[in-house]
């Protein structure tokens, strides 16, 4: 909750210094072409947040959780899809307003006469590229690798827009306080992207020196790799996170991939189980032992530090298991275990979760059948645990049967503070 109100407060801050920036530059041109600048600074504003949304900080990350992250920062990104549109249009009619060209023939002139403007039509079109990609309906149809390498060029668009920033803002040169307080802006936000991104997973590559040490198939189309390497007691890796792993082989390097731990670390070993889902899933049932791995992270707040009661509930779908897996290992007091699976057969790890189980003195349900009628409505999940109220529930699943089974806790009455989530959908 502090680390949620400082950044709502880190924006809200920064939107009153924009206002009072713009308020003081004065108005010397039309409404549509005023209404256009304070349209361009907004989306100025929410681009930079953005990168800080995303800057993967380990501060905010244990706080708020990556998913929770990336998906204010997908909001975020259609908001400045649209303050960037109507800055576009909003300047493009208004000084069409004052010549004598239609608004098409007037963009065309202004990206060829003044300075920037192209570079301001390029990125905004990147980005119209990227936030259409990012939407649902071609995310879906879109293999995570692909999208990944398209989401890159956001980057591209945000140095574009800055630059068009200090050739035409005319708010940024107003004064000097307006023009340190944008390049402190763009600076924070920059620096914190190299930071989180770069200097942090750099430093932790080299001190640990990442190696796979074991691929095991789990099933036909589900394996566990093992990775080890040096002082691993020092990696700050708790059960239910995930690492942005990067095998360096010939053909697979240059592609990240999102995998929780399925196990939790131990000091000498990590292990991620992933299912074959494209590309770089399926590729790693034939990784060579002592192959390098690159692993940005831990990331996520879906670990045993949110939890509000003695008892819990861990409520997996599919492959989902695999965090679900490691916070059993780690969980103390008693725990309930609900795997839901469409069949039998599709319970991967479920040997290791019923070892666990018995050791721990869990109870372990295997749910099975089609997605219809659904297996856990709310009756079904107080049949199963009666006091689900007084409990953690830690969810990891499909998104669909996540959204299905958060709305049954909701009708239970579970308490929202109580229901812990981790959906990877990660971005950028």
């Amino acid at each position: 909750m502090v680390a949620r109100t400082g950044l709502y407060a880190l924006l809200a801050v920064n939107a009153a210094a924009v206002l009072s920036f713009f308020l003081a530059a004065g108005f010397a041109s039309n409404a549509l072409i005023v209404l256009g600048r304070l349209a361009g600074l907004a989306g100025a504003l929410l681009m930079a947040f953005q990168l800080v949304l995303v800057a993967r900080l380990p501060w905010f990350d244990r706080r708020i959780g990556m998913d929770r992250l990336t998906s204010w920062h997908r909001w975020t990104g259609f908001g400045v899809l649209w303050t960037l549109l109507a800055h576009v249009v909003l300047i493009t009619f208004g000084y069409a307003e004052s010549s004598s060209l239609d608004p098409l023939n007037q963009l065309v002139d202004l990206a060829g006469t003044v300075r920037g403007v192209l570079r301001a039509v390029v990125a905004f079109g990147v980005l119209l590229v990227v936030g259409t990609v990012s939407a649902r309906f071609a995310r879906r149809r879109l293999a995570y690798e692909t999208w990944h390498f398209i989401h890159l060029y956001t980057y591209a668009a945000v140095v574009l827009a800055f630059t068009h920033q200090i050739a035409a803002g005319t708010t940024f040169a107003s004064s000097a306080p307006a023009t340190a307080y944008w390049y402190a802006v763009w600076g924070g936000a920059l620096g914190a992207v190299l930071v989180g991104r770069v200097v942090l997973p750099l430093r932790r590559n080299r001190r640990h020196r990442l190696t796979v040490s074991a691929v095991v198939p789990e099933s036909d189309d589900v394996v566990s790799v093992y990775v080890t390497g040096r002082d691993l007691d020092l990696l700050p890796a708790r059960a239910g996170q995930f690492f942005l792993w990067r095998f360096l082989t010939k053909d697979r390097w240059w592609q990240a991939n999102p995998f929780s731990l399925s196990a939790a670390p131990d000091g000498l070993h990590l292990r991620l189980t992933a299912k074959a889902a494209g590309e770089g899933s399926a590729s790693l049932r034939h990784l060579p032992v002592g192959t390098r791995v690159f692993a940005e992270g831990p990331y996520g707040a879906f670990t045993a530090l949110r939890r509000t009661r003695p008892e819990s509930v861990l409520i997996a779908g599919g492959v989902g298991v695999t965090p679900i897996r490691a916070l059993l290992e780690d969980l103390r007091g008693h725990a309930v275990v609900i795997y839901r699976v469409a069949e039998e057969g599709d319970a991967v790890l479920y040997g290791e979760l019923a070892e666990l189980a018995r050791a721990k003195g869990a109870e372990l349900h295997l749910v099975t059948g089609p997605a219809l009628p659904d297996r856990l409505a709310p009756a079904e999940l107080a049949r199963l645990v009666p006091d689900i109220t007084g409990r953690d529930v830690f969810l990891c699943g499909p998104p669909p049967m996540m959204d299905a089974v958060i709305g049954s806790l909701r009708e239970l009455g579970v308490p929202r503070r109580q229901v812990h989530f981790e959906r990877f959908s990660l971005a950028g």
